[in-house]
């Protein structure tokens, strides 16, 4: 065996043990990044668990019991704080126009915004960047400083204190992030499907709503639960514009005005019921749909 033939040999065997330890370095390190990834999540967890269940099982019990032992669960099940919330509080009035605004809303953003994305995202155009970074634009603009513009825009309209003007204002509030989003996931859908489509004969808006709005049915599910989410829980534009009667108020303003209420009289029950009653809604349309949520968040990235 020659000289040069056991350095060669010396080399690829130092080589082989650099490239062992390397990845041995590699595997501790992505355990130790994995127990600390780990226990974020489950701190994470707790955090936003335990106060949600917390009002849960309190919705469940006495005042008495509220104020002497918080963290206990309830002994007996309280179904008439719910009762209680429900019908003395309102709770159930401002549910249902809550309900109806953000139904009409969400239809509304879902229609017109896919639209505008199918549009910016497979025709060109003079203006289309511009329109694009336009809508991309409206995700940073406070909506704080159009409050005033909007008071005076729907009493002009005389929308002011309705439910169709809360609507066009809650539409208006959710249409940029709607855009931006959809008009990401429809590049990523191919475009031989439309084009196959419109070559049988079909019209554009017949190959968009027959043929490319299903292929989109996991970004559009993904984007309408964001806009359930906002729009249910939007507190700022209804109390600035919704200051009417207090039957035409959603629910985030029922539920402050029930917190001032209870907070003198003293029913934490009743206020705890009605939390509940706000909570529940949301949290049954993420559970029933988290998987499609989750796919098409990870649509564009696998495509």
């Amino acid at each position: 065996m020659t000289t040069d033939t056991v350095r060669v040999e010396k080399a690829a065997a130092g080589q082989r043990q650099a490239t062992r330890t390397k990845r041995r370095w590699r595997a501790s390190e992505g355990g130790v990044l994995n127990v600390f990834s780990h226990a974020f999540l489950i701190l994470w967890a707790l955090m936003v668990g335990v106060p949600l269940l917390w009002a849960v099982w309190s919705s469940f019990k006495t005042d008495s019991q509220i104020l002497g032992s918080p963290w206990s669960l309830p002994t007996n099940l309280h179904f008439e704080n719910w009762a209680r919330a429900w019908t003395k509080a309102n709770i159930g009035q401002y549910f249902l126009n809550t309900f109806v605004v953000v139904g009409f809303s969400t239809v509304g953003t879902m229609v017109l915004g896919s639209m505008a994305a199918y549009v910016l995202a497979r025709f060109e155009f003079p203006g289309n960047r511009f329109v694009y970074f336009l809508f991309v634009g409206g995700m940073a603009f406070p909506v704080i400083m159009v409050l005033v513009p909007l008071f005076f825009v729907l009493r002009n309209m005389q929308l002011l204190n309705t439910v169709p003007g809360l609507v066009l204002v809650y539409i208006a509030y959710s249409l940029p992030f709607t855009v931006f989003f959809m008009t990401a996931f429809f590049r990523t859908l191919p475009t031989s499907v439309a084009e196959a489509a419109l070559i049988d004969g079909a019209s554009h808006s017949r190959a968009f709503f027959q043929v490319m709005l299903p292929m989109a049915k996991p970004g559009l599910i993904s984007v309408g639960i964001f806009n359930i989410l906002g729009q249910w829980n939007q507190y700022l534009l209804p109390l600035v514009l919704n200051q009417g009667e207090t039957k035409q108020w959603v629910l985030t303003q029922g539920l402050a005005d029930l917190a001032v209420q209870q907070g003198y009289k003293g029913d934490w029950s009743g206020l705890f019921a009605g939390l509940t009653i706000a909570m529940l809604p949301v949290l049954v349309v993420y559970a029933v749909f988290q998987r499609q949520v989750q796919a098409g968040l990870t649509a564009g990235a696998l495509k």
